[in-house]
């Protein structure tokens, strides 16, 4: 066969180009730190740790990053502290690098020390330069660690990478806790914030009322220390939507109310990146009492096929606790009519019920969940999923399109 004309040759060349890039970003991911730790019994301890504090998450969203993990022999001899789960956030973050620093980079630092930044100082929660880690390179390729507030002594030793990718993440294990007076410093626990004054204080006095008449208050204050991510709808809002309140029983609107929690700390980036389903307070085996996350850009909704409500600011964002304010109640399909899309009737057919009929709760549907759950099914077919399917079929035409051409 002739040698194909240097037009068809050039384009192929360049599908080709384009299709091992597509190839190259739909194969990489993002770094998940409690998987990687899960695969090291002798680590499990700092892993559950860093999952406790919500470290976790925050190291999976970051890029070029060194985790410093210490074994679980090491992690008793922190704990026996008793730290508070917000001191003991400190003293993890001083093992989180916002750097990446592999086994191969330890043994060539630039004039065989450095100075680098914790999370624990990027965070703005270090005082001066106390959140910095000293790496000293010494002789017989040894490698030191210690805080800059500790008086220039090296406590803890470089033993193995656990695991590396490159420029993305890398996880070394070391000798000891790296130590700080800052970071040990005691630190206030979240159950110390009183949850309905802050609401009252901020435009919701409506919501925090509600809490407290409904008994909810009581299971809100309670999740604090373990996360906790509230949505609340502002006074006039709530003023509005008072009459259908008043329809629902003490039950119900305990429901209700708890509907408007979840019990994880979740960050507006977080509600950004994770879009789907989610529990709230009020699920249970019976009833899911869940909701939808979508975003659109900057725009965060939430979806409850009733309702779609957005979140129009942050009232409070301090981990575990985050508060939002939003435009709209939270209305559970396990007690109110779902508002179903269709195509416009025919002009035969009745008209369609009005939107505030469609909202109004019932007797009927009240106790029971609406007839429309099949929709959860394609819950999960949105947003990512979906985009990668579409990646795919890209990649798949391109793939035959440079085929044909390079024949």
């Amino acid at each position: 066969m002739a040698p194909p004309p240097p037009l068809t040759s050039t384009l192929a060349l360049s599908l080709s180009a384009i299709l091992l890039l597509l190839l190259f970003s739909s194969t990489s991911q993002a770094h998940n730190i409690t998987s990687i730790l899960a695969k090291h019994p002798s680590l499990s301890t700092f892993n559950h740790y860093l999952t406790l504090t919500h470290l976790a998450a925050e190291i999976n969203r970051r890029q070029t990053i060194t985790v410093l993990a210490i074994d679980n022999a090491a992690m008793d001899a922190i704990l026996a502290k008793h730290f508070s789960i917000p001191t003991l956030k400190n003293v993890l973050s001083l093992h989180v690098l916002v750097d990446y620093f592999g086994a191969k980079k330890l043994h060539q630092l630039t004039g065989g020390t450095t100075l680098t930044a914790t999370m624990f100082q990027s965070t703005g929660t270090a005082d001066g330069t106390s959140g910095y880690v000293n790496i000293t390179n010494l002789k017989g390729g040894k490698v030191g660690f210690g805080t800059e507030d500790n008086d220039g002594k090296l406590n803890s030793f470089y033993e193995k990478s656990v695991q590396e990718i490159p420029y993305n993440i890398s996880v070394l294990q070391i000798s000891q806790v790296l130590t700080s007076a800052e970071a040990e410093a005691p630190t206030a626990g979240p159950s110390d914030v009183n949850l309905t004054s802050i609401l009252a204080k901020q435009g919701c006095k409506a919501f925090s009322d509600l809490l407290i008449a409904t008994g909810a208050d009581t299971t809100f204050q309670n999740n604090v220390d373990g996360g906790l991510t509230v949505f609340c709808p502002t006074d006039a809002v709530i003023s509005a939507f008072a009459p259908k309140f008043k329809n629902l029983t003490a039950p119900q609107k305990l429901a209700l109310v708890l509907y408007h929690g979840i019990p994880v700390y979740q960050s507006l980036q977080m509600l950004k990146s994770n879009n789907g389903v989610i529990n709230t307070l009020a699920t249970d085996k019976a009833n899911k009492y869940d909701f939808t996350v979508q975003n659109d850009g900057e725009e965060v909704s939430l979806e409850t096929k009733v309702v779609t409500a957005k979140i129009t600011g942050t009232v409070l964002d301090q981990d575990p606790l985050v508060i939002y304010k939003v435009n709209k109640v939270l209305q559970p399909k396990e007690l109110f009519k779902v508002v179903k899309t269709k195509a416009a009737p025919s002009p035969k057919k009745a008209a369609a019920p009005s939107a505030d009929d469609a909202d109004a709760p019932s007797e009927d549907d009240a106790d029971a969940p609406s007839e429309d759950d099949s929709a959860d099914a394609t819950a999960d077919d949105n947003g990512v999923s979906g985009l990668m399917k579409g990646g795919n079929l890209v990649v798949v035409g391109l793939s035959l399109c440079a085929g044909v051409l390079l024949m």
